[in-house]
């Protein structure tokens, strides 16, 4: 998948910042609690605009030594109300920016999951993951701890300039002459930042890549005494997080003494330039106390400004990698043809990955109804390529499937994939209990009874029976706590459960033994019957009685019949014949 580039193209920002406001938009936060926070920030501001004088009078009644209670009330009264407001607003807007982090993971989630397997080819875990988690989580900072104290700030300043221009515009000035020298450093700087940051949200997705990669495999780590690679492949991501966190520490370590100086400095003189006011009876002492507070109400949103600036940065690197992710197709759910009954049918299939060779050229075969077709041929003759086709992980480059002369690509996803019961030579399972596998997929309640006759039709039931927790045993991170065969047996078991019209079996007896390979064969044969079932044949032995098999080889079809046909016409399956049943055990791939 390719990402817009990062660029510095005037206004790219402002078009950020639009994605931005658009995809907050979409979560629909609540927006009375949006209002009652604003509402509360704003009050929070205007409090803090009005302490400042009432501090004014207090100071100049303590200098005439003539200070009134009642004031002294309203102006606690008033702090008390800012700390109240503060405290709520704080709440609020937590509660706006998880509702909106919790929304876009939900949206990226359910978009991750309908993205077809093509996206997963060409694309790292750990790059999805980060995206889920690093880069919401950017978002979410910026709703939350910068957004709305940048308003308010903004409402502050203004506020704040309004009454010093009415309190003594001279030094007002003085002090606004400071704005330009510090718009100069703080725009180039956030756009360095924006850089930066950029940089750091990829080095952290590679990172979480890294980590996601090598501890689903860690015992391919292990069993080949690999922990030093990976331990230098984890320092390397590790140094490149330390290398661009220095670049964004030193951003920071020009722009937040530059800016603390200039308003430091510009405080320094509005005291020493509002005393000589002072004695000179231009101002009184209560009023250069309100300036100096009102100054104080300018500088710190000002200093907050150089954060804020580079949590935006971050948030729109985030939002054009998010805003990526949703742009990827998904796979086409939105057909509403229900499935047919039928043969399946292909016609003139071809396809490849990407653009490499072709994997399959001009494949044309039918599978009749409730009947079972086995597909042989040597490794790499297409033939797992051609199952995933039929699931629908990919579609063809050229050609179409049809299930009784409806063509597959017009039925609904969910209804075609719904009536296919898939069993990988692979025999994944998720971690959970032995019943969760089984019953994973299956969209009814599936009853003990229903489950105890899968179990023993896939000769799970007997090993499962001597486990301390039978059926709710945990079988560990991708089954690891069962062997192979067990594995295997579990994913037949969920298919026999699935009860579905189209039976695929992709070498689903390779990881077993000879005694439990017997037994599975007789439940297979039993679940194939009345069920179209095609089947890729890992021992031709297993695929003797098929109704006809499909002789692949190099991406085509070479040869279609019986076992008696075949052995007679077709010189691949004849060699292949001969040399399984020459030795009593043959692996062609």
């Amino acid at each position: 998948m390719s990402l817009k580039n990062d660029t510095d193209r005037a206004g790219s920002e402002k078009i950020s910042f639009r994605v931005f406001w658009e995809m907050v938009k979409s979560t629909k936060p609540p927006k009375w609690i949006v209002f009652a926070a604003v509402i509360l920030s704003l009050i929070e501001t205007g409090v803090g605009l009005v302490i400042p004088l009432f501090t004014q009078s207090v100071v100049d009644q303590l200098a005439e030594a003539a200070l009134e209670p009642g004031l002294i009330v309203l102006f606690i009264s008033l702090f008390v109300l800012q700390a109240v407001a503060t405290g709520f607003s704080i709440y609020l807007l937590t509660y706006v920016g998880e509702h909106v982090v919790r929304e876009l993971r939900l949206k990226l989630w359910r978009r991750v999951l309908r993205l077809p397997v093509s996206y997963y080819d060409s694309n790292r875990t750990g790059e999805t993951i980060s995206r889920i988690t690093n880069d919401t989580n950017i978002v979410k900072g910026l709703i939350t701890r910068h957004l709305v104290t940048a308003v308010t700030g903004v409402i502050s300043i203004v506020g704040a300039v309004a009454i010093l221009l009415v309190l003594d515009w001279q030094m007002t000035l003085v002090m606004l002459a400071v704005v330009p020298v510090m718009l100069f450093i703080i725009i180039p700087l956030g756009r360095k930042m924006y850089r930066v940051s950029k940089s750091i949200q990829k080095e952290m997705a590679n990172f979480t890549t890294v980590l996601t990669q090598v501890l689903s495999e860690i015992r391919l780590v292990k069993a080949y005494s690999a922990e030093e690679r990976e331990t230098a492949s984890g320092h390397e991501r590790v140094s490149g997080l330390f290398r661009f966190g220095l670049k964004e520490a030193r951003v920071f370590a020009v722009l937040n003494p530059l800016i603390t100086l200039a308003m430091m400095g510009v405080l320094v003189f509005i005291i020493g330039y509002g005393g000589v006011r002072v004695a000179a009876g231009a101002i009184t002492a209560g009023q250069l106390v309100a300036f100096i507070l009102y100054l104080f109400m300018i500088i710190i949103p000002v200093s907050r400004f150089a954060s804020f600036f580079a949590e935006v940065q971050k948030a729109m690197g985030a939002t054009e990698r998010i805003s990526a992710l949703y742009n990827m197709k998904e796979e086409e759910y939105e057909r509403e043809r229900k499935p047919s009954s039928g043969d399946l049918t292909a016609e003139h299939i071809a396809f490849q990955y990407g653009s490499g060779d072709p994997v399959l050229r001009d494949v044309s075969f039918t599978v009749p109804r409730n009947r079972v077709t086995a597909i042989v041929g040597p490794s790499g003759s297409g033939k797992t390529t051609l199952f995933s086709l039929v699931e629908r992980f990919y579609e063809p480059s050229e050609g179409a499937f049809y299930l009784g002369g409806v063509p597959v690509r017009e039925i609904h996803l969910k209804d075609w994939r719904q009536q296919i019961g898939y069993v990988s030579q692979e025999s994944p399972l998720m971690a959970g209990s032995i019943r969760e596998n089984m019953t994973y997929g299956v969209n009814r309640e599936v009853t003990d009874p229903e489950l105890e006759h899968a179990g023993r039709l896939a000769n799970v039931h007997d090993f499962v029976s001597e486990l301390p927790d039978s059926y709710e045993t945990e079988v560990g991170e991708r089954g690891i706590k069962l062997s192979g065969g067990q594995r295997q047996r579990v994913a037949i078991a969920r298919a026999i459960l699935r009860n579905p019209s189209l039976l695929m079996l992709d070498e689903a007896t390779s990881s077993l033994d000879s005694e439990s390979e017997r037994k599975i064969q007789e439940a297979l044969d039993n679940v194939m019957e009345g069920r179209t079932t095609i089947v890729i044949a890992h021992r031709l032995s297993t695929v003797l009685g098929a109704d006809q098999i499909i002789v692949m080889e190099k991406g085509r079809i070479t040869g279609t019949g019986t076992h008696a046909e075949l052995l007679e016409s077709n010189p691949l399956y004849r060699r292949l014949a001969s040399q399984q049943f020459a030795a009593g055990n043959g692996d062609e791939g």
